[in-house]
C-alpha cells in the first residue's frame, strides 16, 4: 500500500478545488443561508505564525459542516490594512505603505492557501482599495449629514511617539496600545463621532444576543458604563456662577464640604481669566495646572494621587445644607468624565485623604447598617472612612432612611428647590475619529473659509467619491497636529462644491477601525458599484450567523461595528438591529516557552514549516485537538505526531474494507456521527476528534469496516482534514467532491 504523501495530496486537491471554483458562493433561493465570518486579519510584515490560523480552522470546519448539512454557506476572507501598524512598518522598513501592504497581503494569502480553507476568494476585499473605501467615506458622509460627526478642539489623547490623536479605546492603562508610550492631553482639531447617541441602544440590544459569551457582553456594559444619578447645581457665593456636579451618591450630599474641579474644566479657565472674580492665588493655580497638564490618565487616577490647590477667595453653597464649601482644583478629577467636577465628602476615601492632607473640614452623614459601637464612633470622629451604603444621619428629614431609600427622596426635594436634575451618565466617550497620519481613508469634507465663500464645512458630493488617498514620497507624521496630507497643495486646494470659491480638503484621515466597522456587509455584495450592498442580498445573509475572533476586540471593534450597524439600520440600509448573531472568542496559542510568539523572543513557529513536515491536515487536526477552543494553550511541535498518526491510520484503514462489519463497529460509528455533529455545532472540536479517534481504534480492534461505513467516516472527518478525505473519497469511487456530499444521519 502507498504511504500517505501529504505534499502530493494537498497540492493536487488545492489546485483542483481552485480550478473548479468549488467554494464559490451563489445567492440560492430555497436554501437557508449560513454566513460564517472570521475577524479579518491585519496583514503585518512578519506573516502568519501557527497561532493565527486557529480561528480560521474553526470557521472552516463549521462552514464545511453547514454546507454538507444543506445550507448555502458564505465564508469570505479579506484584509484590514489601513492605519498605524502598516504605516509604522513602512517607516521602519523604508518602504511605501501601499507597497508594504500589497506585499504582506500576498504573503498572508499564500500561507492561508496552503492550509486548504474554503474561502470564496472572488469576494476578497481590502480596506485600502478605493472602490471599498468609497463606501466607508459614504457612510461617514451620511453620519455627518445626520449630525453624528462634529468638529472639536477639545484636549484628546495624543501619542508623542505615533504623533497622532487616539480614542480612549486605543489606550491600555493610559498608554498607546500600539507603541506603549504614555499619552498626553493635547488640544487638537479633530473629527468626532457621536457614538454616545447610541449608548442606550447598544446596552439594551445586548439582550438580543443570547449566543454571545457573557464575558464579552459584560465587557461592553462596563465600557459603556451607564450610571443613573443626578446633576447638582452648586452656586458660587456672591457671583452669578455655578458648578454642576454629576453624582450617583446623592445620599452623601449632607456631608459634602468641598468641591473639586478638573484642571481642564472650562470653568477653571474662565475663573482665572475673569478679572471680576476676587481670586487670591491665581499664579499658584496656574502653576499647578501647568505642572499636571502632561500627566497620563493612569497617573492622574492613581489612588495615591490626592494633590490639589484651593481657589482662595471663592466658595460654593451646598444646596442641601446651605453651608459654604471650599473649591479646589485637582488632577484626579478628569475633565471628560461626568461634568469634570465632584463634590467631596467623608464617604469617599480619596476625598477623605485629601481633606486630611490639607486640613479641609469634614463631616459624616451615613453609618453602616450593621456595625459595632466602636466602629460607629470611629466613623463619627473621622478616624476611618466609611464608603459603603448605609443609614442616613445628620441628614435633616432623611435621617433613618437607607441610602437606596433616600436617594430618590433627596432628588425630589432638591428638584423642587431647582438645585438638581435627574441625569444618566456614561463612561463611553464620543469616538475621536481623526488621525494626523497619512495611511488612512481621507475624510470626505471640504473647508470653505472666508474670504472665499465662507460656506464652512461642506461635504464632498457623493458623485465625487472616493476621495482617493494621494500618492506621496514622504508620509512620515509631522507631529504638529497636521497630517502629512496638509503639505500636498495640489491635492488640498480645491473649489468649494457649494459656492465654487477657493477651499481646502480635510487633511486628517480616518482611524484603522473605520474600514472594519462594516466590512461584513461588503462581502455579501463586493462588486456593487451603485450601492453599499444590495438589499435583497443583505436580507439573505444577515445577520452574520457565526463570528470568530479575539476577545481583545470586545471594547473596540465590536462596539464600533455595532454602532455603525445601528446607524445603517436607522438609514434602512440593513435589515437587522445587530450585525453578529453568534460570537466565539478564540483562545491564544502561546509559544513552546509559554510566552507570546514574537520575533523579539525568537520563538515564532512558521506554519509553512509545519505544513511541509506534517501536512496541512495534521496542522488543522492538531490545533483543534489541543484543548477547548476558547482556552489558551502552548504550542508543541512534538505533540503533532499524535494527530499525524491518527490520519495515517485512516489512510491505511482501506485494507479493512469488507462486505460485512461487526455490530460493535456499526454501533460505534453511529455514536460518532451524533457526537461529531453536535460537537462541531457547539465548537467542541477537541472532543469531536477524540470521538473519531475512539471509532478508528474500534475498527483497528475489529479489523473490519464496510465501504459505506468508511465513506461515512470520511464525511464526518472531511471538515477537519479535507485533503486526505478528498483523496480517499475519490479512491473508493466517489464521483463528486466530498465537499458536496450530505452530512450523514445517525
Amino acid at each position: 500500500m502507498k504511504k500517505y504523501d501529504h505534499k502530493k495530496v494537498e497540492s493536487r486537491w488545492q489546485k483542483e478545488w481552485n480550478k473548479k471554483k468549488l467554494y464559490k458562493t451563489s445567492e440560492t433561493k430555497g436554501k437557508e443561508s449560513c454566513y460564517v465570518l472570521d475577524m479579518f486579519p491585519y496583514p503585518s510584515g512578519d506573516g502568519l505564525h501557527v497561532g493565527h490560523p486557529k480561528g480560521y480552522i474553526a470557521t472552516d470546519i463549521y462552514s464545511r459542516f453547514k454546507k454538507m448539512s444543506g445550507y448555502n454557506v458564505l465564508h469570505p476572507m479579506g484584509w484590514d490594512a489601513f492605519g498605524l501598524p502598516a504605516e509604522n512598518y513602512a517607516i521602519k522598513n523604508k518602504v511605501h505603505p501601499e507597497v508594504a501592504v500589497k506585499k504582506n497581503i500576498k504573503r498572508f494569502k499564500e500561507q492561508l492557501s496552503k492550509i486548504g480553507f474554503n474561502y470564496d476568494w472572488e469576494r476578497e476585499i481590502s480596506t485600502t482599495d478605493p472602490e471599498y473605501y468609497r463606501w466607508t467615506q459614504w457612510i461617514f458622509l451620511q453620519m455627518y449629514k445626520n449630525g453624528l460627526a462634529y468638529e472639536s478642539n477639545e484636549p484628546i489623547n495624543w501619542c508623542p511617539s505615533c504623533k497622532t490623536g487616539l480614542a480612549n479605546e486605543d489606550l491600555e492603562d493610559g498608554k498607546c496600545e500600539r507603541c506603549g508610550s504614555v499619552v498626553e492631553q493635547k488640544p487638537i482639531r479633530q473629527w468626532v463621532l457621536k457614538i454616545t447617541d447610541y449608548a442606550d441602544r447598544m446596552l439594551e440590544d445586548l439582550s438580543l444576543l443570547p449566543k454571545w459569551p457573557e464575558s464579552i457582553k459584560e465587557s461592553q456594559k462596563n465600557w459603556i458604563g451607564k450610571s443613573e444619578g443626578a446633576e447638582v447645581d452648586f452656586k458660587i457665593k456672591n457671583y452669578k456662577l455655578s458648578i454642576k456636579v454629576f453624582t450617583t451618591r446623592i445620599d452623601t450630599i449632607f456631608s459634602g464640604t468641598f468641591l473639586v474641579l478638573a484642571p481642564e474644566h472650562k470653568l477653571t479657565l474662565n475663573l482665572l481669566e475673569n478679572e471680576g472674580l476676587k481670586i487670591e492665588n491665581k499664579e499658584e493655580i496656574k502653576k499647578y495646572i501647568d505642572q499636571v497638564k502632561n500627566k497620563s490618565e493612569v497617573e492622574r487616577t492613581d489612588k495615591n494621587n490626592k494633590k490639589g490647590v484651593e481657589i482662595k477667595g471663592l466658595a460654593a453653597i451646598n444646596p442641601a445644607t446651605n453651608k459654604e464649601m471650599s473649591i479646589w482644583i485637582s488632577d484626579f478629577v478628569l475633565g471628560h468624565y461626568g461634568t469634570g467636577a465632584v463634590f467631596a465628602d467623608a464617604h469617599d476615601k480619596r476625598d477623605f485623604d485629601m481633606a486630611k492632607k490639607y486640613n479641609i473640614p469634614l463631616s459624616t452623614s451615613i453609618l453602616p447598617t450593621k456595625s459595632t459601637n466602636e466602629e460607629v464612633l470611629k466613623i463619627k470622629n473621622l478616624e476611618i472612612c466609611f464608603e459603603g451604603e448605609g443609614i442616613l444621619y445628620n441628614s435633616s428629614q432623611f435621617d433613618g432612611l437607607t441610602s437606596s431609600e433616600a436617594r430618590p427622596k433627596i432628588i425630589d426635594w432638591l428638584e423642587i428647590k431647582g438645585a438638581v436634575k435627574r441625569k444618566i451618565n456614561y463612561k463611553l466617550r464620543d469616538w475621536v475619529f481623526s488621525r494626523q497620519r497619512y495611511w488612512g481613508e481621507p475624510i470626505p469634507l471640504i473647508h470653505c473659509d472666508p474670504p472665499a465663500g465662507g460656506c464652512g464645512v461642506v461635504p464632498v458630493p457623493e458623485k465625487d467619491l472616493p476621495v482617493v488617498l494621494p500618492k506621496v514620497k514622504n508620509y512620515e507624521p509631522t507631529g504638529t497636529g497636521e497630517s502629512p496630507l496638509a503639505g500636498i497643495e495640489k491635492w488640498v486646494n480645491v473649489k468649494c462644491p457649494k459656492c465654487g470659491g477657493k477651499a481646502k480638503r480635510e487633511t486628517n484621515t480616518m482611524p484603522q477601525w473605520a474600514g472594519s466597522c462594516w466590512y461584513y456587509l461588503r462581502f455579501i455584495d463586493p462588486k456593487n458599484k451603485k450601492a453599499l450592498v444590495d438589499p435583497t442580498k443583505e436580507k439573505e445573509f444577515m445577520p452574520v450567523s457565526l463570528y470568530v475572533g479575539g476577545a481583545e476586540h470586545a471594547t473596540r471593534h465590536l462596539i464600533y461595528a455595532r454602532f455603525w450597524h445601528k446607524f445603517l439600520y436607522d438609514q434602512k440600509i440593513v435589515s437587522t438591529k445587530e450585525p453578529f448573531e453568534r460570537l466565539h472568542s478564540v483562545g491564544l496559542i502561546a509559544a513552546e516557552d509559554g510566552r507570546k510568539m514574537s520575533k523579539r523572543y525568537g520563538n515564532v513557529v512558521n506554519p509553512d514549516d509545519v505544513i511541509a513536515l506534517y501536512g496541512a491536515d495534521t496542522l488543522r487536526v492538531y490545533e483543534m485537538f489541543m484543548g477547548p477552543f476558547a482556552s489558551g494553550i502552548s504550542w508543541s511541535t512534538d505533540n503533532m505526531i499524535g494527530s499525524r498518526r491518527f490520519l495515517e491510520k485512516i489512510w491505511s484503514m482501506k485494507e479493512f474494507i469488507t462486505k460485512k462489519e461487526s455490530e460493535r463497529v456499526t454501533r460505534e460509528l453511529h455514536k460518532t456521527i451524533k457526537k461529531v455533529g453536535e460537537d462541531i455545532e457547539n465548537f467542541s472540536f477537541n472532543t469531536a476528534i477524540s470521538a473519531m479517534m475512539i471509532f478508528v481504534n474500534t475498527v483497528y480492534d475489529e479489523k473490519v469496516i464496510t465501504k459505506d461505513s468508511y465513506k461515512t467516516l470520511l464525511e464526518i472527518l472531511t471538515p477537519f482534514a479535507p485533503h486526505l478525505t478528498e483523496e480517499l473519497w475519490q479512491q473508493i469511487g466517489g464521483k463528486k467532491s466530498i465537499y458536496l456530499s450530505n452530512w450523514p444521519t445517525f
